[in-house]
This record gives structure tokens, sequence and C-alpha cells, in this order.
């Protein structure tokens, strides 16, 4: 697969971003989140660790430096992997970490941004294509999502389903594998069971859901990081 992808091309540019996202709005699914769903949140070195509130979305004045979280809306993050959890906080073993085991308090309706869309367009014209692509980015990326988000707020959303940067490597994956030049997660025979495979579903909810009630805190413990491992390979230094 070599080219370009026209929806993501058209994210990029501030002309053209608000008609892909209201297609985001339209085309991704809503997923009801059953009460008593269980999800794990971590923080790193908190002041009061015991106390609930700590583990809730971070005050406005600290939104914004996140793949979601704006200077306008607190998300609060969390996934059912404690693994990618880790990861996606950069946490050590000299870091006092502690993880909150949250549940739903009651039905969520979350936009599923790690769907994998049925179309009719070829991998360069791939709205699904434009989304798994835009997670896989870094932080250059950020005030496209961020947008995506916000849009999913004002239609009415909890929170939205997204994959993790860290899903690859979680799942020893390869990114953008094809065979004979086709995307396998858009033509493989049982793409939606290859797609889940290498996709880490974490979870962005609006607002301050523990202060609103929408999720309660079933229990606070530490982490203790008592071994980590790694594989690779080396690569070129120059292309």
């Amino acid at each position: 697969m070599v080219g370009e992808v026209e929806p993501l091309k058209d994210l990029q540019q501030e002309s053209s971003r608000g008609r892909i996202i209201q297609r985001v709005i339209e085309e991704y699914p809503e997923r009801l989140i059953p009460s008593d769903t269980k999800f794990y949140r971590l923080r790193i070195n908190p002041k009061n660790p015991s106390d609930p509130m700590e583990y809730d979305s971070p005050p406005i004045e600290f939104s914004g430096n996140g793949r979601l979280d704006s200077s306008d809306l607190s998300v609060m993050y969390g996934s059912q992997d404690i693994d990618v959890c880790i990861h996606e906080c950069r946490a050590s073993t000299d870091d006092d970490i502690y993880v909150a085991t949250f549940i739903t308090s009651r039905e969520l309706r979350l936009l599923d941004l790690t769907h994998v869309l049925e179309e009719d367009e070829t991998e360069f014209e791939s709205l699904d294509m434009a989304i798994h692509m835009l997670f896989l980015a870094k932080s250059h990326s950020y005030e496209i999502s961020r947008a995506i988000v916000k849009a999913a707020e004002y239609a009415g959303f909890d929170g939205v389903i997204y994959p993790s940067f860290f899903s690859l490597i979680r799942t020893g994956g390869h990114p953008f594998e094809t065979s004979y030049g086709l995307s396998l997660r858009r033509y493989h025979p049982e793409r939606d069971k290859y797609a889940d495979a290498y996709t880490i579903k974490n979870l962005a909810l609006f607002g301050y859901p523990l202060q609103s009630d929408l999720v309660k805190i079933n229990s606070i413990n530490r982490l203790i990081i008592t071994h980590v491992g790694y594989q690779g390979h080396f690569g070129p230094v120059e292309y």
C-alpha cells in the first residue's frame, strides 16, 4: 500500500477538517457500555493517593497536554489493560504508582473509534484507514484528535473508545501489514478479528466522571513493578 490517504490529508487542513469530523461522528458506531463495567486509571506520584478525587479528570487548568484533552475539555483516560496504563503514563520503577479500579455507575454512550468501517472505497479514500493512522501518530496529531472528541461531546456522547498508541507494542503487531499490496486491516477474511487482535481499546470519558457519578471507585492500590521485558530488532541508522 503506497500512496496518500485523502481523508487524513483533509483532516490536516482546517478548511476541510470539519467535514471529515462530521463523517466520523456519523459513520462510527455508538457503543453502550453497561453499568458495573470495570476499568483502570493509573496515577504517578499523586499528592494524596487514598483520596478518590485524585483519580478523577484533572482540573481544567491542567488539561490540554494529552491526545484527547484540551484547554476547554477535561478527559478521564482509562483502560482495561493495566500494562497499557503503565506505558501510557510512562511509568518507571522509580515512581510511586497507584491504580484506581473504576466501575461505571450507569450505562454510558461512547463513540467507538476502534471499529473497522465497512467501506467501498480504496485504502487511499478510506476514512477507517485515516483514523487508524491518526491514532498511531505522535503529538503532532493531537490537534486533530482533540477536535474529534470535542465534536463527540457536542453530539451528546459520554466519551469515546479509542485505540491505544501502544497497541502494537502490547500485542506484538506490525503497522500497516499487507498481502500482495492490500491492507490486511481492510481485506483480511476475518478483518474484525484481525483488528481486535492488535488493538487495545482505551476509554476517554468527558468532564469529571467521578464527581458527576458516571463512575465510582471500587478500590485504590499501589502498583509495584517487579518485571519488565522487551523484544526488538536492530535497524539501519540511516535510510
